[in-house]
């Protein structure tokens, strides 16, 4: 069926509508496949969203925290991932026009925001935001629980504290583990909501329920994709921007491929 995209709508999609199919780790690496040809098509668009993205990140962290972040510098590069799906709304329209041979320009890529995805996507940007607020404060209060007030006076000293001692060694323990908690909840509220959002008329909270429930009905297949987007990542991140030039912008066309191979309605 198709909806018009305007900004006054009163069809709205329920998660009734909307069906679920199970994939394996094939349909990963086809979405992958095909998010390197949508990179290929609209490279500078990719290349323009990955300079913005870091800059967001480290410009919210700082409001966040607000003063010294040698210690939150490993929590700031893992919650880059609650983040990835808000910057990645522009790539997943680029893929989503590109399947249907529209215009690929920048201006049309943000089209959405004249349309009635506008407003639940805005809202779920802001309940990820949160989210990686509240993932700063929660490393920030097992820091200072282990280790005290007092920040680190470099950020070798940081790592000396975190590798050679006894609270070093509870630090990683414990912030792997809510890490990995939280990751989870990122992955499960946006992979599929977001193009959900940006693909039918719909409510945050429908998309973000279609989310998990899309998650939880493919949770070894997903536990794998988010391994593939940590990995990348962190290859990407390696290599500065040249490396996450490639990766981000490919990990968000692949992102909106899989939800297409996933989300029916």
């Amino acid at each position: 069926m198709a909806y018009p995209e305007t900004l006054f709508q009163d069809i709205r999609v329920t998660s009734s509508e909307i069906g679920i199919r199970k994939i394996g780790v094939r349909e990963l690496w086809e979405s992958l496949k095909e998010g390197y040809e949508d990179f290929n098509a609209k490279p500078s668009f990719g290349i323009f969203l990955t300079f913005i993205y870091p800059l967001f990140a480290l410009l919210l962290t700082f409001f966040v925290v607000g003063e010294n972040l040698h210690r939150l510098v490993f929590p700031v590069l893992a919650g880059l991932t609650f983040l990835g799906p808000v910057v990645s709304v522009g790539l997943f329209s680029v893929s989503r026009r590109r399947e249907r041979g529209l215009d690929l320009s920048w201006r049309c890529a943000f089209d959405f925001i004249h349309t009635c995805s506008f407003a639940p996507i805005a809202a779920l940007s802001v309940v990820m935001t949160l989210l990686y607020a509240a993932w700063l404060f929660l490393a920030q209060f097992i820091y200072v629980g282990l280790f005290g007030a007092d920040p680190p006076a470099s950020l070798a000293a940081f790592v000396t504290e975190v590798t050679t001692t006894r609270q070093g060694g509870a630090l990683i323990f414990y912030g792997v583990g809510v890490g990995a908690l939280f990751a989870f909840a990122a992955l499960a509220f946006s992979v599929f909501a977001f193009p959900l959002l940006l693909d039918k008329p719909t409510t945050s909270l429908t998309a973000i329920g279609v989310s998990i429930k899309a998650v939880t009905s493919n949770f070894i297949v997903m536990l794998i994709w988010g391994l593939i987007v940590v990995v990348a990542l962190a290859v990407g991140a390696s290599l500065l921007l040249m490396g996450l030039a490639a990766v981000l912008p490919i990990l968000g066309h692949a992102t909106w491929h899989l939800y297409r191979k996933v989300v029916q309605s």
